[in-house]
């Protein structure tokens, strides 16, 4: 669970930068309190009273050192108020050139460092978390919650170290200068301003649950509108615009109810007793100043002093109070980015953070080169432990032998292949790969050594070159032409306007499936992987594309270790050993032929596909 605590270590690595900054900012907001107290003195000297003995001391020691007169009279008046002048100008005017770098730039450009570091940490973090988080969140809703978390982390710091916390040590010097001229106004200042400050941190403290709520509600409203446009043929294929408008509407509703009469009118609220007690507060510590001077307590420097003062530190609640409101309204998101940023690692977490998984007992392949024996050995798995997806699976797939999975939808068949990349752990059992436990390989290493061609074809928005060499930015171009050679790929590219270097889209959307999944074939054998799998990659396709895909895997037979998932069961007549799963288990396992004799499942699933009818 996420604390504010959370918040703070954000800025961890800039606590000396961010002390300075807060110190120098701090220093400059005290300095300013010189200015009304100088006017106090230039007063008494102008109405003929004394000035204050520290004053005194400061021009006496600068009409020695110049060799001036220092006592007060007609003669060297004009030399005090010099002196003060000179001070104000110093201090008001001297510092112009000075502060901005001393604050504003330390300020933002801390919080800009911050952002760069936390963002890295966040893809980190995406990279990392376990595959079943990605089935359960959309991926609109995760993009939002870093974006906005990031983004309010980053504004707010700067309204906190460089306005926050200086107002709050300029409204500690203002204290300290009444209660230096009369101490029972300072302390009713500080009882009043104490007051106003603790009951707008209470107020605010309810806003902020308020305000976490309406994040959660924003959040799915981004996702849906994510989701509408990602699926946005779906919607307009089925006519839904106006059931997606009238349920992004009611969505829009609720915010809008808690937003506005929940949230923006208790800060109302909050602002308008807020300022009825600052203006009664000023009024009373004027009357209070007032009687002081009429009583002869202080003198009339001080009466201007004090009321200049104590009206300063009333005008600062009004700015505390809005950064506080900012912070309140921002808190609830960032909390909930470091929710995000605690979510657990998952156990398929690759190399880059091995502080998150050290793998010391790792076995040691050199250079992760596989004959492609692969083994599962009492393989049991459910994604839920009551319920197994995998029941005792033993199977030994031999090097260079090409293996299809076949069975009706939820058999297990992806399962197993998950499994085999170690996006999930087995519960039972092991998968060994040359003889070595999987679970005890570096990942990374693992993990190149395979590959895979799934039934959608993932491509990146950029060039055709840039999706082939991804799994392997090093190939050269020969092994490119090579790899869309045998993957059926280089017809089509080469009819593109700019070849390998055509941009292809946000998610391919300027090629076809086909050419999608030519694309994925040559990326995938670009790798030069050892266990290379097709996941379904036939089955979406017409039967030109099919008879190319088709095409290219022939050529792959006993180049390499081949699964291949299958609905279409033309796809596999070809391999080396069939194996047939139903629910969980395998029950059948043997070439084209044989199965077929054996009048089982395969028999029964070939005959329904002879006859035209779906896979069930």
């Amino acid at each position: 669970m996420a604390k504010f605590q959370n918040i703070v270590f954000y800025f961890r690595n800039y606590w000396r930068i961010s002390l300075f900054s807060v110190a120098m900012m701090s220093l400059f907001e005290i300095l300013d309190l010189f200015v009304p107290y100088a006017i106090g003195q230039i007063l008494n000297v102008l109405s003929g009273q004394a000035v204050d003995r520290p004053t005194q001391g400061v021009i006496d020691g600068i009409a020695q050192w110049v060799g001036v007169g220092s006592r007060l009279d007609l003669d060297n008046r004009t030399f005090t108020l010099a002196v003060l002048l000179i001070l104000v100008f110093i201090i008001s005017v001297g510092r112009a050139p000075i502060q901005p770098w001393l604050g504003a730039w330390f300020s933002w450009d801390t919080a800009f460092r911050a952002r760069r570091e936390n963002a890295e940490k966040a893809i980190r973090k995406v990279l990392t978390l376990p595959i079943e988080f990605y089935d359960e969140n959309n991926p609109g809703r995760i993009s939002a919650r870093v974006a906005k978390g990031l983004s309010n982390h980053t504004w707010s710091y700067p309204e906190v170290v460089g306005n926050l916390l200086p107002r709050f040590f300029r409204v500690f010097g203002i204290f300290v200068v009444v209660f230096l001229i009369e101490w029972r106004i300072a302390l009713l200042l500080l009882v009043c301003f104490v007051g106003i400050v603790g009951f707008n941190l209470l107020g605010l403290k309810r806003l902020s649950s308020q305000e976490e709520k309406l994040d959660k509600y924003m959040e799915d409203t981004e996702s849906r509108t994510s989701e509408i446009i990602t699926n946005i043929k779906t919607v307009k294929a089925f006519a839904t615009e106006t059931s997606e408008l009238k349920r992004q509407r009611q969505r829009l509703d609720r915010e809008f109810k808690v937003l506005d009469y929940r949230i923006h009118k208790g800060y109302v609220n909050l602002a308008m007793y807020e300022r009825i007690v600052v203006q009664s507060s000023v009024f009373l510590v004027f009357v209070l100043t007032v009687i002081a001077t009429a009583q002869g307590n202080i003198s009339l420097g001080h009466f201007i002093t004090t009321f200049t003062v104590s009206s300063m530190a009333f005008a600062e609640v009004e700015p505390i109070s809005q950064v506080a409101e900012f912070l309140a309204r921002r808190y609830g998101s960032m909390i909930r980015f470091h929710e995000f940023m605690q979510l657990p690692v998952g156990t398929d977490a690759s190399a880059i953070d091995r502080s998150h998984h050290p793998n010391e007992s790792a076995e040691s392949i050199p250079s992760y080169q596989f004959t492609g024996k692969v083994e599962f050995s009492h393989l049991t798995f459910g994604y839920a432990a009551d319920r197994p997806v995998l029941k005792d699976i033993n199977l030994l797939i031999e090097p260079y032998q090409t293996v299809a999975l076949v069975g009706r939808s939820g058999s297990g068949k992806s399962t197993l292949v998950k499994l085999l990349f170690r996006y999930f752990e087995p519960n039972q059992g092991a998968i060994l790969v040359d003889g070595y436990d999987i679970r005890r390989l570096d990942i990374t290493g693992y993990r190149k050594r395979l590959a895979i061609v799934h039934q959608e074809v993932d491509i990146f928005n950029g060039t055709l070159l840039d999706n082939l060499i991804y799994g392997n930015p090093n190939a050269t171009m020969d092994q490119v032409r090579e790899a869309c050679r045998i993957a059926q790929a280089d017809d089509f590219i080469y009819q593109m306007p700019a070849k390998y270097s055509t941009v292809v889209g946000e998610r391919g959307v300027r090629l076809s499936g086909g050419q999608r999944q030519r694309i994925g074939i040559a990326r995938a054998l670009i790798v030069d992987p050892d266990v290379l799998i097709f996941d379904e990659a036939t089955s979406s396709l017409d039967y030109e594309s099919e008879r190319s895909i088709q095409l290219a895997m022939r050529s792959l037979l006993g180049t390499r270790t081949l699964i291949i998932i299958a609905h279409r069961l033309s796809t596999v007549r070809e391999a080396d050993k069939i194996v047939v799963l139903d629910k969980g288990s395998i029950v059948e396992v043997g070439s084209h032929e044989e199965l077929l004799h054996h009048g089982g499942i395969y028999q029964r699933l070939h005959a329904l596909q002879e006859t035209g009818e779906l896979l069930a």
